[in-house]
């Protein structure tokens, strides 16, 4: 048998797993390939079709099946024990393949009389197989001369029993060379099994075979060594020999004794075959290492459109949906003519410039229900344009206001293939290759397919990730609060610096809180672990910390407190928290610390920089641990900056080392509190090795003169009331307010009033504080905080605190040691 042969059927096992006849000697029968279309027509017509149906190819290719096919006669014994169906005589396949389809179960078997030109009536066996793969549905029909497995090519001689077996045997070994598709669950047993099958092939190419099938996802026909069904067409560009078949024919000649020079001359046509196919092969392995190598999407949407140019391409403009683009989620449903699509790439190897002009990226357009466009967005399937003629040209170029696009378009192939993840359309891209190129095939348009699959999977990753990166952020920037630059005495910087891990969300948080008596709360925390289950529970314990802090309460009780709470919402709220009070009027702050790194104090007198000694204390969660807190005096001008240990600490180095560098850049002059902070963010985040998310919060702390400040101490006495008024209009007088007159006395009035009447014993405290407002307190020793009432025209209380509420810019209570201090704020007049 020459190697034109198409395929042989060995002795041995089927399919089905029965025995075939022993005493069958091997031998390779001639086949004929056959493949339908869609439509009944003749779209494939092998050498062994030629020479067993008498019909030349030209003849055959675009001719009715029917017409060439014209079958009578019987098929085996229904006790024939073959494993497919038995069917009627194979008439042919009527008008159309659905007709064909419906009136057979494939895949299916038989046996016909066939009358060939110039020779007797032929007894046939045939076989039918559906084409699994991509398309509309194709037939693929085998024959094979009867007499010759009796008598000829197949030199298989014996009673027709023996014939019957080998008919059964037959049927059982082709299936599965012919029922691959990606959902196949024995690859491993079709790989061991094909050598059975096609005794020239070896174990490896068995293997080879079944791989890429499954890469590939529609059948690899590989029945001979020369002819195959046309499931790989024209790459569109040279092949070239692979170095693997070579190999395998010397290792083939090597093993007959045969030198490889004296091997049977091939016309290459096998080589340039599974060229294709391992091209097509490398190129989608190689296109799927080359995309999707971060999670960031506009780098995702480079790596795609490069990845195709220029060997699948020459052009390829990728557009997406304005939600993808924006990291957003959008409606479900189909798009329609109101969808927009933003041009997010074009890559190309035309001259550089040719299509920035023309079709710039950036730009966001809908498509009219005419174009090839909307057809493969609304469809999701691609759309194939052979050539773009000069009508479609223009129609897409309508789309193109002042812009002709119509000399880059036609003329050239383009294929249309939509970027789709979880069925969703997410984008498609266009690729054009030169007229002067091969023509997008059907094969290209599988390829293409494929590669947009990969690519639109990547895509979704990148948007999806994007989508959720920015809900997170979004969440811990509305927990992260908005400082306001300056307090009463102090100014006042931060930083926040999301982690470099994946997610990118921590727990760690800065606050600060304005307390009685032009005190200002400062606050870092640290919850650990990271992504949004740590970013909620820091928003929990931050509000929790303000909470408390309004209540004025001591820093130690505070933190006492706050790590009661955490142990009550559960065993996962760890965190160390610093808690920090200054106050401008007594120069000091007041400070307690749950295991958190402690701050670092700049003397504004000589520069110097030293790390707080504070008692460490356990983190927040731990409980059973007491908290201590200790007061630092401060000079104005000094600088306090508290961070979170993400900005000090990185892997494999002693903490020490960060502490260290964070005293001396802290120390660094700057020319602002913005400087500062960039500073030091500069000296440690430049060392590498960061993951964590980086709270800092610096405060410069300029304190409150004591001209600013003025005290009186009024007894109980309802007299008193008058004295206050008077003290404080001199005050004011005396500090340049004289507009804040009028409204300062009436205010000051209500509140002693009350102060007056509930005190039990102690002194009433007036106090007035200059600074970037007027501050008022009146403090009293009674523990009852008043709360404002509405009051009608026959009560005689409750008007008091609604004077103040109407008046101030700014007023409220908080409990002290000795009682209780109501006070409000006026603002400066504008000078």
């Amino acid at each position: 048998m020459d190697r034109g042969t198409e395929w042989g059927v060995p002795p041995g096992r089927g399919a089905g797993g029965r025995a075939v006849a022993a005493d069958v000697p091997a031998g390779r029968v001639p086949l004929a390939v056959v493949v339908v279309d869609h439509d009944g027509l003749v779209s494939h017509w092998s050498r062994g079709a030629r020479r067993l149906l008498g019909r030349a190819k030209e003849e055959a290719i675009g001719s009715p099946a029917a017409d060439l096919l014209p079958v009578s006669g019987a098929l085996p014994d229904e006790a024939d024990s073959a494993p497919y169906r038995s069917h009627g005589g194979y008439d042919g396949l009527g008008p159309g393949l659905e007709s064909s389809l419906d009136g057979l179960s494939y895949p299916a078997a038989g046996r016909a009389r066939l009358a060939v030109p110039e020779r007797d009536r032929v007894d046939v066996l045939w076989w039918a197989y559906p084409l699994v793969g991509p398309g509309r549905e194709r037939l693929l029909v085998l024959a094979a001369d009867a007499d010759g497995l009796r008598h000829g090519d197949g030199h298989v001689d014996g009673d027709e029993g023996a014939d019957q077996v080998v008919e059964a045997g037959a049927f059982e070994r082709i299936a599965p060379a012919f029922a691959l598709h990606t959902d196949f669950p024995g690859a491993d047993e079709l790989a061991r099994r094909l050598p059975e099958i096609l005794p020239s092939m070896s174990v490896g190419e068995s293997a080879r075979i079944v791989a890429q099938v499954l890469e590939l996802g529609y059948p690899v026909l590989e029945f001979s060594q020369k002819d195959r069904v046309p499931v790989t067409p024209d790459w569109g560009v040279p092949r070239r020999v692979e170095r693997r078949a070579r190999r395998a024919r010397a290792a083939r000649a090597a093993a007959q004794g045969v030198p490889l020079s004296e091997e049977p001359a091939d016309d290459g046509g096998e080589d340039l075959e599974y060229a294709a196919v391992r091209e097509r092969l490398e190129f989608l392995n190689e296109v799927s290492g080359r995309i999707g190598t971060s999670l960031d999407l506009a780098r995702t949407i480079a790596e795609v459109s490069r990845a195709v140019v220029p060997r699948f391409t020459d052009v390829a403009g990728t557009y997406l949906r304005e939600q993808v683009v924006a990291g957003e989620e959008f409606p479900e449903g189909v798009p329609d003519t109101r969808t927009m699509w933003h041009r997010v790439a074009v890559e190309h190897n035309d001259e550089p410039g040719r299509w920035d002009d023309v079709v710039p990226v950036g730009e966001a357009m809908p498509f009219p229900a005419h174009t090839p466009f909307f057809q493969c967005m609304t469809s999701g399937e691609p759309v194939l344009v052979p050539r773009i003629s000069e009508e479609m040209g223009h129609a897409i170029a309508s789309q193109f206001e002042k812009r002709d696009i119509r000399p880059l378009i036609t003329h050239r192939s383009m294929l249309v293939v939509p970027l789709k993840a979880r069925n969703v359309v997410l984008g498609f891209m266009v690729l054009l290759r030169h007229p002067e190129r091969a023509e997008f095939n059907d094969m290209d348009r599988v390829t293409g397919a494929e590669l947009a699959a990969r690519a639109g999977l990547v895509l979704d990753n990148a948007r999806m990730y994007t989508y959720q990166e920015s809900v997170a952020e979004t969440l811990q920037d509305s927990m992260l609060p908005s400082i306001p630059a300056r307090m009463a005495g102090c100014d006042l910087a931060t930083r926040y610096l999301p982690g470099t891990l994946l997610g990118r969300v921590g727990g760690d948080w800065f606050d600060s809180v304005k307390l009685p008596g032009a005190r200002t709360a400062l606050v870092v925390g640290d919850v650990m672990g990271h992504g949004l289950n740590s970013a909620a529970k820091m928003g929990q314990l931050r509000t929790a910390v303000q909470t408390m802090a309004a209540l004025d309460l001591p820093p130690a009780q505070l933190l006492r407190n706050l790590d009661d709470l955490a142990q009550r919402l559960g065993d996962t709220y760890l965190a160390t928290c610093l808690y920090a009070v200054y106050d401008p009027i007594a120069s000091e702050v007041h400070l307690a610390n749950a295991g958190h790194i402690p701050p670092v104090l700049v003397r504004a007198v000589d520069g110097r920089s030293e790390l707080l000694d504070l008692p460490t204390g356990a983190p927040i969660g731990v409980g059973g641990v007491p908290f201590e807190a200790v007061r630092v005096p401060v000079r104005p001008g000094d600088r306090l900056v508290m961070c979170t240990d993400g900005l000090v600490e990185v892997r494999g180095e002693d903490i020490g080392v960060g502490l260290a560098t964070l005293c001396e850049s802290a120390a660094h002059p700057a020319a602002s509190m913005d400087d500062a902070c960039d500073t030091i963010i500069r000296a440690l985040n430049t060392r590498g090795g960061r993951k964590d998310d980086v709270a800092l919060l610096m405060a410069r702390l300029n304190g409150i003169e004591p001209d600013d400040v003025a005290e009186w101490r009024l007894a109980r006495d309802r007299a008193e009331v008058g004295r206050a008024r008077a003290v404080v209009r001199e005050q004011l007088h005396e500090w340049g307010l004289a507009r804040l007159t009028d409204p300062t006395e009436l205010m000051v009035s209500e509140l002693v009033t009350n102060a007056v009447r509930h005190s039990h014993g102690r002194p009433v405290e007036l106090r007035l504080v200059r600074g970037d407002t007027l501050l008022c307190e009146v403090e009293d020793d009674d523990h009852d905080l008043p709360t404002l009432l509405s009051a009608g025209p026959p009560d005689e209380s409750g008007r008091g605190l609604r004077v103040v509420s109407t008046l101030a810019r700014e007023w409220g209570t908080s409990r002290t040691n000795t009682g209780k201090t109501v006070w409000f704020e006026l603002a400066l007049p504008r000078r």
